[in-house]
């Protein structure tokens, strides 16, 4: 018994439309906080704002409310997202130039002998002699290693 096989695309347009109701959601929810924190601000200041206006009143000589004549403050727009700063590139590594040389090796691969690249008969020579001194295979690989630059003196 197979199982069915899921179409990715359906998945992953199920999974956007998710994503979009759950930021509808959040949205409607910090609007719905800031109406009730301003709100219970309007309900706090009315409470003490009834001792204050009674004694200003008295003071002032006037019965009106200051509710009503202070023009309500306006919701301050969202700050925009500021964007975390871009890493700089990392350097590529500085390329060594590499060169090739014949090794000459035992049958455990021990390095034994190095020749260079054009040398490569004497090399074949040399494997063969060791091969028939010492019973053992010996053979020929190339190797790549670093060339070592001579640096200018400075005067």
């Amino acid at each position: 018994m197979g199982r069915r096989i899921l179409n990715r695309k359906d998945l992953r347009a199920d999974f956007d439309a998710a994503e979009r109701r759950k930021d509808d959601e959040d949205e409607k929810g910090e609007e719905d906080e800031e109406k009730d924190e301003d709100e219970e601000e309007e309900g706090e200041k009315a409470d003490g704002d009834e001792e204050e206006d009674g004694e200003a009143a008295e003071a002032e000589g006037e019965g009106g409310d200051d509710e009503e004549e202070a023009p309500k403050k306006k919701k301050a727009p969202p700050k925009p997202k500021v964007k975390a700063k871009a890493k700089p590139r990392s350097r590529a590594a500085k390329i060594t130039r590499m060169r090739v040389v014949w090794g000459v090796f035992s049958n455990s691969n021990q390095c034994v002998a190095t020749y260079d690249y054009p040398k490569r008969q004497e090399a074949v020579d040399h494997a063969a002699r060791l091969t028939a001194d010492k019973r053992n295979t010996h053979f020929v690989q190339p190797i790549k290693e670093p060339i070592e630059e001579k640096k200018e003196k400075e005067k």
